[in-house]
């Protein structure tokens, strides 16, 4: 089942999601209020896992790997993403450890002339019973290998 608002551009590496900027998404001024990028990151993240089998169905999750929390959230603004409409949220893995992962992301017009914003979100899975970390699942890593962003190439 494709998200996509519009053809998804091709990408050296991770994904182009579109994500939808609603009305409440929107500060007094008409620009996507700071705090919700986060959530348009979210909106571009869950169909992309969702597609491969992780996501929440009949009200409860079907993979132990959205069991995990956001450890560290990053962003740099450069532009504002001015009133509603589609986005274009960029996004790749720059490690999949153990029980950690580090995504980079960012969100960019949606033909791709302006950079809005930039960043990192550090996110830990954790075991549900101790809140510690736990390792995540095969099938996360099958998922997490598709997005991983290849180590430069030395000179």
């Amino acid at each position: 089942m494709s998200h996509a608002i519009v053809d998804q551009p091709v990408v050296e590496f991770g994904h182009v999601e579109h994500v939808p900027v609603h009305f409440d998404d929107l500060d007094a001024m008409g620009i996507v209020h700071n705090a919700r990028y986060a959530v348009l990151l979210e909106r571009a993240l869950t169909p992309y896992w969702a597609d491969r089998g992780v996501s929440f169905r009949g009200g409860g999750k079907i993979a132990p790997d959205l069991f995990h929390a956001v450890r560290e959230f990053a962003i740099t603004f450069r532009a504002p993403i001015t009133g509603t409409g589609p986005v274009a949220v960029h996004f790749w893995l720059e490690h999949f450890g153990t029980s950690s992962a580090e995504y980079g992301f960012r969100f960019r017009s949606v033909d791709g002339s302006v950079v809005h914003a930039e960043g990192r979100r550090a996110i830990v899975r954790l075991d549900p019973a101790t809140l510690r970390p736990a390792p995540w699942t095969d099938a996360a890593r099958a998922v997490a290998a598709t997005l991983l962003r290849p180590a430069p190439v030395p000179a």
